[in-house]
């Protein structure tokens, strides 16, 4: 039998994740939270990839302000990342993804790249969609897991799916990406049925990457090669040069290469995922009460449906309330409808003028 390829973990973790606010904050953003139970969504993340019969040890790509608190997190789990890249500054998504790949062991290496402030419940359904993409990975096509719609939903990004592609079991060329649409172009999208959520998750060569990024972006990778080069190194820990990496342009894996490349594959799936966005989607995914309230840490509900409270630091009752929304967090309080916790991000940033 051949040797099974072994697939390198890429986890991105330089998050900032202020629609969680507040108990999502720039120093500890919703990455780091346990916003499900005992273990964060980066702790998680490690679980997703712990087969070491289809995993090498992750590389993570962080900010290099949440050092001690990735550290404290890695240990607490227990992983062995074969490398820890520290990002001085936020360049977006295309470049923290070009330093994993030029610090791969060998440039046939193939990388998954996981966002690690998402949610996959049904993690046995993820990794035989990944084993089923390696094959067209090898070939050169530049994999997204496409996740199958559940709903007319803004918040996302979508993925057209083309064409079946020759010798694979599920994956299909990928027609086109199309940014968070209107509430009327997403159920046209979803009447249509050829349409995916684009999860942000993406399998390739490491060399097939950075070839994109030479023939599409060539500044970007420069500036990502000198930031490497001239770095320094402390065990497994990449301290890429500050002014190098800052000269790179600020843009994310989709406007870079994905949506400009040739041999863009999709490969759909359903493994319960949520990117955990907001306090609605926390809301949709959690376990709930006979009254469909969500609680998490201290509170009581009395006649009261669908009312996330999540408070661990003060105690909370309600009484003949329906759709609300309640988080604390240290002396923070905050309280919106259900439905519109997308403007937690805009409350944050008014409370943040004042100070």
């Amino acid at each position: 039998m051949p040797q099974q390829t072994l697939i390198t973990p890429v986890i991105l973790s330089g998050g900032s994740g202020t629609r969680l606010w507040p108990l999502s904050t720039r120093d500890r953003p919703k990455q780091f939270l346990n916003l499900l139970g005992p273990l964060s969504m980066f702790q998680l993340t490690f679980q997703r990839c712990a087969d070491d019969r289809i995993f090498r040890n992750p590389m993570i790509v962080g900010s290099s302000s949440h050092e001690e608190i990735l550290q404290e997190q890695i240990r607490e789990v227990g992983a062995n990342p074969s490398a820890i890249i520290l990002e001085p500054c936020a360049r977006n998504t295309a470049p923290a993804i070009a330093l994993a790949a030029l610090a791969a062991e060998n440039p046939s290496d193939l990388l998954l790249v996981m966002p690690s402030d998402h949610v996959i419940r049904n993690v046995s359904a993820f990794q035989k969609a990944v084993q089923e993409s390696i094959s067209i990975a090898q070939s050169r096509w530049l994999v997204t897991f496409g996740i199958e719609p559940t709903g007319p939903e803004t918040g996302y990004g979508y993925i057209q799916q083309g064409d079946a592609i020759v010798g694979s079991s599920r994956s299909l060329s990928a027609q086109r990406f199309v940014e968070k649409p209107s509430l009327e172009k997403a159920e046209k999208m979803l009447k249509d049925g050829d349409y995916s959520w684009n999860a942000g998750i993406f399998l390739f060569r490491a060399d097939t990457y950075l070839a994109a990024m030479e023939n599409l972006c060539p500044e970007m990778l420069d500036a990502c090669k000198s930031a490497m080069a001239k770095g320094r190194t402390a065990g497994e820990i990449y301290h890429p040069d500050p002014d190098a990496f800052a000269s790179a342009p600020s843009e994310s894996i989709d406007y870079a290469i994905m949506e400009r490349a040739e041999k863009i594959a999709v490969t759909p799936v359903s493994p319960g995922w949520s990117d955990v966005g907001s306090w609605d989607s926390l809301f949709d995914i959690s376990d709930k009460d006979d009254d469909s309230n969500v609680i998490f840490g201290k509170a009581e509900t009395i006649r009261s449906s669908n009312v996330l409270i999540h408070s661990h630091d003060l105690d909370v009752a309600v009484f003949g309330v329906e759709n609300l929304i309640i988080v604390t967090h240290q002396n923070r309080v905050v309280i919106l409808p259900r439905g519109q916790s997308q403007n937690v991000k805009d409350i944050a940033q008014k409370l943040a003028e004042k100070e």
